[in-house]
C-alpha cells in the first residue's frame, strides 16, 4: 500500500501534467471525502484551481446526471471521474473532449475499504504499458477479427472491422485526450457480430470474483445464455437484469490487460480488468471507446490467461504477449 497523498500526486503530476493555470474539475460520491480532501490538500499546496462536485453514488452509473453536466465539463481543462463507477463512455465526456477538455477515469470503487489511491498497482510505469499497447495495436489495426481462446474452453469471435483498437496507461497529458486508471488495449467491436463461448473464470468487474467457472454463451452479439455449477451464474444474471436495459447484454468493449503489478483480486474492477494475463468483455455501452452502443452502464468480465489472434496473427499466448 502507498500514502493517499503520494496516489494523488501520481495521478495529477506523471498521468495528467497538470499545470498551474488549467482548471481542475474533480467528480465524485459522497463515499469517497477521504479521495476528495485529499485532491484539495493537494490543491491547497500547489495553489492550483481545483473544483470538487459531490454527486448522489446511486445516480452515477446510469449517466443521466453526468449527460446534464456536459456544459459545464466542456469549459474546464482538466475533468476526473472519482465516483465509484466509471462514466467515460457518456456522450459528456465525448463531447467535453472533442471541445478540448482532457478526462481521466478514476472509478475509486474498492471493497476492502482502501482507497484506489493507495493500492500499489496504479504505480505501473506508464512507459512499458505503451510499449505493449503499441505492439499489440499495429497488429489489430489491421484485422478484421479477433480471436480469443483458453484452455478452459473459451472461444470467442469479435468482429472489429472498421473500429479503431485504442489503449490506456494512465495518462491524458494534453488536449482532446482520454485517460483510464485501466492500463489496457481496448476496442469496440461491431455490435450484433460477437459469437462464441467465455468460460468466466476471474472477475464480475463491480461484484467481485468469479468462485465457479461460468459458462457465457454470445450469438448475433448478445449473452444468450449463463451457467454455472455454482451461484455465480445467478449473480451474473441479477446484476445484468438490475439495470433494465436490453443493450447491457451485448459486448461493447474487448479489452486485453496490460499493468504488470495488478491482480485479480475481486476488490477493485480496475485493478482486475487491468491485470496482466487476463482480458476482459465489456458490456453495455461503449459510447467514447469507439461504438455507438448506448445503455443504462458498462461493466466489465475479466477471464484468465487468453490467448488472442487478430486477423489470423498471434499476439497472445496464455496470457502473454509474444509480439
Amino acid at each position: 500500500m502507498i500514502n493517499i497523498d503520494k496516489g494523488v500526486s501520481i495521478i495529477l503530476h506523471d498521468w495528467l501534467n497538470v499545470r498551474k493555470d488549467e482548471s481542475i474539475h474533480f467528480i465524485t460520491d459522497e463515499t469517497h471525502m477521504r479521495e476528495a480532501e485529499a485532491f484539495e490538500r493537494w490543491a491547497y499546496g500547489a495553489d492550483a484551481n481545483l473544483k470538487t462536485t459531490i454527486l448522489n453514488s446511486q445516480l452515477v452509473q446510469k449517466g443521466d446526471i453526468i449527460e446534464s453536466m456536459t456544459d459545464v465539463f466542456c469549459k474546464e481543462d482538466v475533468i476526473i471521474g472519482a465516483t465509484d463507477f466509471s462514466f467515460i463512455t457518456t456522450n459528456a465526456i465525448k463531447t467535453a473532449v472533442k471541445k478540448g477538455a482532457r478526462f481521466l477515469s478514476l472509478p475509486l470503487s474498492c471493497s476492502d475499504g482502501s482507497s484506489l489511491l493507495e493500492n500499489d498497482f496504479i504505480q505501473m510505469d506508464p512507459r512499458v504499458t505503451y510499449r505493449d499497447a503499441k505492439k499489440i495495436i499495429d497488429v489489430m489495426k489491421h484485422a478484421k477479427t479477433v480471436h480469443v481462446t483458453t484452455k478452459k474452453g473459451t472461444d470467442m469471435y469479435f468482429d472489429i472491422e472498421g473500429r479503431r483498437p485504442g489503449y490506456f496507461n494512465g495518462r491524458a497529458g494534453r488536449k482532446g485526450l482520454i485517460g483510464s486508471s485501466s492500463f489496457e488495449v481496448f476496442v469496440a467491436p461491431n455490435e450484433d457480430k460477437t459469437e462464441g463461448v467465455l468460460y468466466l473464470d476471474a472477475s464480475f468487474g463491480y461484484i467481485g470474483l468469479v468462485n465457479n467457472t461460468v459458462k457465457c454463451v454470445f450469438e448475433k452479439g448478445r449473452l444468450v445464455s449463463v451457467e454455472s455449477e455454482g451461484s455465480g451464474a445467478d449473480k451474473l444474471s441479477s446484476y445484468i437484469s438490475s439495470f433494465n436495459s436490453p443493450n447491457m447484454y451485448k459486448p461493447g468493449e474487448l479489452g486485453i490487460g496490460l499493468n504488470r503489478i495488478s491482480r485479480t483480486r475481486g476488490i477493485s474492477y480496475i485493478e482486475d480488468e487491468s491485470a496482466y494475463h487476463t482480458f476482459h468483455i465489456g458490456m453495455g455501452r461503449n459510447i467514447g471507446l469507439g461504438g455507438r452502443q448506448e445503455a443504462a452502464g458498462h461493466f466489465d468480465i475479466v477471464t484468465n490467461l487468453p490467448t488472442i489472434k487478430a486477423g489470423g496473427r498471434l499476439i497472445m499466448k496464455d496470457g502473454e504477449i509474444v509480439l
